[in-house]
C-alpha cells in the first residue's frame, strides 16, 4: 500500500482535471483499501441515493465538502465516510493524499485521501437520504477484463467504466480507479474498444444537479 501511495501521488494530473485558479469548493473523498479473507484486497464504494441533489444514483468514494472544523481534506474524508457508511475511522491508517482534482460539474476541488483499513468495521448506508448502498468491491473484480468498458456521453467523449457488484462505476470515480490500477501495476489488459452509450436513466439522474 505504501508503494501504491508513492506511485499515485506522483502521477501527473490531466489538464482537464487541473483546478482553475480561484474557483471550486474544497472537497475530499476517501479511497479506502482493505483485505477480506474470502475475496482478497478490496476498495470501499458507495452508491448515492437517487434522491440526492448532486451525483444522484452514482457510485462513488465516500466523501464531500471540507467543513471548517475538519482541519483539511483528511479530516473531511474520514468524517464524511463515517457519516455515510458508519465506518469506524479509528481502524483506518491514512497513507497520504493524491493531487487535488477538479470536478467541473459540481465545481469541486477534490482531494483523494488514500487509506488502509487495518481494522475493518461493519459498514452500511448510514444516511439513507444520501447513500443507497455500500459495497466492498474486490480488486480482482475491478481488474477482470470482463468487467471493464468505456462509456460514451451524449456529448461525444468517453471514459473508463466498471460493472461490478451490480454497480455501473463511471465518471470521476472510475477515472480515479483506472489511474490507480494502472499506477499500481494491478491492471490487466482489457478491450479499450468496448464502448457503450451511457444509459438514459443515468444521464437523467446526472442532469439533475
Amino acid at each position: 500500500m505504501h508503494a501504491l501511495a508513492a506511485a499515485v501521488v506522483h502521477r501527473p494530473v490531466p489538464p482537464e482535471l487541473r483546478p482553475p485558479v480561484g474557483r471550486g469548493r474544497e472537497a475530499a473523498v476517501l479511497m479506502l483499501f482493505g483485505q477480506e479473507a474470502a475475496h482478497g484486497p478490496d476498495v470501499l464504494l458507495i452508491q448515492r441515493s437517487t434522491r440526492g441533489r448532486r451525483h444522484a444514483g452514482q457510485p462513488a468514494f465516500p466523501g464531500g465538502g471540507v467543513d471548517p472544523g475538519d482541519g483539511g481534506p483528511i479530516g473531511a474524508a474520514l468524517r464524511e465516510a463515517t457519516e455515510e457508511t458508519g465506518l469506524d475511522s479509528t481502524g483506518v491508517t491514512v497513507l497520504g493524499t493524491l493531487p487535488e482534482l477538479y470536478v467541473s460539474h459540481s465545481d469541486n476541488r477534490v482531494t483523494p485521501v488514500l487509506g488502509w483499513w487495518h481494522r475493518p468495521s461493519a459498514v452500511h448506508p448510514a444516511d439513507p437520504a444520501e447513500v443507497a448502498a455500500v459495497e466492498r468491491v474486490p480488486i480482482a473484480e475491478l481488474v477482470d477484463p470482463a468487467n471493464r468498458l468505456r462509456l460514451r456521453h451524449p456529448r461525444g467523449d468517453s471514459g473508463p467504466a466498471f460493472r461490478v457488484r451490480g454497480l455501473l462505476v463511471w465518471g470521476f470515480t472510475a477515472g480515479i480507479l483506472d489511474g490507480v490500477l494502472s499506477a499500481s501495476g494491478l491492471e490487466r489488459p482489457w478491450d479499450h474498444d468496448r464502448v457503450e452509450d451511457l444509459p438514459p436513466e443515468v444521464i437523467m439522474l446526472a442532469a439533475r444537479g
